[in-house]
């Protein structure tokens, strides 16, 4: 269920948006695909990749106070895997990334993955805070676009829902006896020690600074990508970070957005004033882009790691 649901949800989202445009649409579609400036798009790219090379070196800050320090090339290439991974299966990556750590840096498994998940929890909270950039920025657009499309009984019912599975989930954490929950504690004990290294890690300004830059990386690549086309150069910046956080959480909850990135930012910038024609070319421009970089690198970094790391594994 978790790889045919994303899946499923992105097809239906390619066929929904395509069966619903008019020939000419699907005709501006293609113009816009044939007359980007793909100078743009390419250095887009390059920042994002510079953002994974940054990821890499961060990713040490938080091994040494476990007592390694692993290779640079090896921690690039296990989350170039990770992200390859994370298109077919969505969070086998960061399985992959403790997987490869133990295999080629003999960095224990459940140690490695602790390290992966706290800095997953600080991504988690930098996106948090541009989604509140973005509300702040854009709330009256926002509220009158979600009040005017969802009834205000299903909205409640939403609500309602959220809050209480934020309730339930931690009771039965808390109080379950069941063999899944105590399986459940019992990793979550295992991953203690990597989860609070960022506490224990001498050079938190460090990590904290390349986290900064990171996430200006993503913001920056999605900044200059808006350059490919003429319509989008001139989004407002309200909007950009807007579209860029939705395109974020597709990325982060789905098949690396697979039908989801393209239909989410189309959405967005729709509702921002931009032609859905020209919100999905961009939307599928941007996903393209970086799903081909991310396939290069991965099956790349697949093919170079038991050749670079042949020393260590005839010892």
């Amino acid at each position: 269920m978790q790889i045919a649901i994303p899946l499923g949800l992105g097809v239906f989202l390619i066929w929904y948006i395509y069966q619903s445009f008019t020939p000419q649409q699907l005709e501006e579609t293609k113009k816009y695909f044939a007359d980007a400036n793909y100078g743009f798009v390419l250095l887009s790219v390059v920042f994002s990749v510079l953002s994974h090379l940054s990821r890499s070196y961060r990713w040490n800050f938080m091994l040494e106070p476990l007592g390694y320090k692993t290779k640079l090339a090896n921690n690039f290439m296990a989350i170039s895997v990770a992200y390859l991974m994370n298109i077919f299966i969505p969070k086998s990556g960061e399985v992959s990334r403790g997987i490869i750590l133990d295999k080629y840096e003999s960095v224990p498994f459940q140690k490695g993955f602790g390290t992966i998940i706290s800095e997953r929890v600080v991504d988690l909270i930098f996106l948090l805070f541009f989604t509140a950039i973005a509300l702040l920025i854009k709330f009256d657009v926002l509220y009158e676009y979600v009040m005017a499309s969802i009834p205000p009984s299903l909205l409640y019912v939403l609500i309602f829902g959220i809050v209480l599975m934020a309730i339930s989930i931690p009771l039965y954490i808390k109080f379950s006896k069941s063999n899944i929950n105590k399986k459940l504690k019992s990793f979550v004990i295992g991953l203690k020690e990597g989860v609070f290294s960022i506490l224990k890690m001498k050079k938190k300004g460090a990590f904290l600074f390349h986290t900064f830059i990171i996430w200006g990386l993503y913001l920056l690549s999605f900044y200059t990508a808006l350059h490919a086309l003429p319509d989008t150069m001139n989004v407002p910046f309200g909007t950009i970070i807007i579209t860029f956080v939705v395109g974020s959480f597709t990325f982060a909850f789905t098949n690396s957005g697979f039908g989801t990135y393209p239909a989410a930012v189309a959405g967005i910038l729709t509702v921002f004033g931009v032609a859905k024609t020209v919100g999905t070319a961009f939307g599928w421009i941007v996903w393209i882009s970086n799903i081909s970089s991310i396939v290069f690198f991965g099956v790349i970094s697949l093919v170079l790691l038991p050749v670079y790391n042949r020393k260590r594994l005839k010892l």
